[in-house]
């Protein structure tokens, strides 16, 4: 299938953005847009939101860590995005489908109950298929909403960032011909991400990473 063509999880901007539009991460009333999103979520062609503003795609944006370490990965030559070449993202993710629901086992009626599933589970799908975890995930911790709208393609996006944290350092990216992964000192991220002009991967390291470094 066309990438256009699959159906994505999104909510209207209106509904996302009635008391405020911020700009960055937002880490306080994260239960109250949780529910904006579980009671409001609707799916559109990929392809007719990609440019349209009165949506947001929603989009798991994880950071995992263990111990000290953070998880980074590279774009090699073979990803064929020859721009991304050589820099650095810090967040596994991408869209939920609405494939995502096909074999969930709820009442219909339940919508706040089925929401809480298809979100775990299109991201944890996006999880699964990007790296290679040989270990145990301790915690699951919500830590913002991301909106940047300085840029065309982050302002139809919204961003739910988690950090997952591990009980094993054996992690690694699936795709091994076309990204590289490694576990690097929080400390050292700043450096490793200084090329990459990713709005995203600036605004988690400034406004939660950076914060953690002791």
């Amino acid at each position: 299938m066309d990438k256009n063509d699959e159906k994505v999880l999104v909510v209207p901007a209106a509904v996302i953005f009635q008391k405020e539009k911020w700009q960055g991460l937002k880490q306080d009333n994260l239960n109250y847009y949780l529910d904006l999103i579980k009671n409001n979520y609707q799916f559109k062609r990929r392809g007719d939101v990609e440019e349209d503003p009165s949506f947001q795609q929603i989009i798991p944006y994880i950071v995992f860590n263990y111990g000290q370490k953070f998880f980074v990965y590279k774009y090699l030559p073979k990803a064929g995005e020859q721009r991304l070449v050589d820099s650095y993202q810090i967040g596994v993710g991408g869209h939920i489908n609405e494939i995502d629901g096909n074999d969930l086992y709820y009442n219909s009626s339940d919508r706040k109950n089925r929401s809480i599933d298809i979100l775990e589970k299109g991201m944890m799908r996006e999880w699964n298929e990007e790296v290679e975890f040989k270990g145990n995930i301790l915690e699951k911790k919500l830590i913002g909403f991301l909106y940047d709208d300085s840029r065309p393609v982050e302002a139809v996006h919204l961003g739910m960032v988690y950090n997952f944290v591990g009980d094993s350092s054996e992690i690694s990216i699936k795709e091994t011909d076309k990204m590289q992964g490694e576990l690097v000192e929080l400390k050292d991220i700043a450096e490793k991400i200084r090329g990459n002009d990713g709005i995203w991967i600036k605004v988690v390291y400034r406004d939660y990473l950076k914060n953690l470094i002791k």
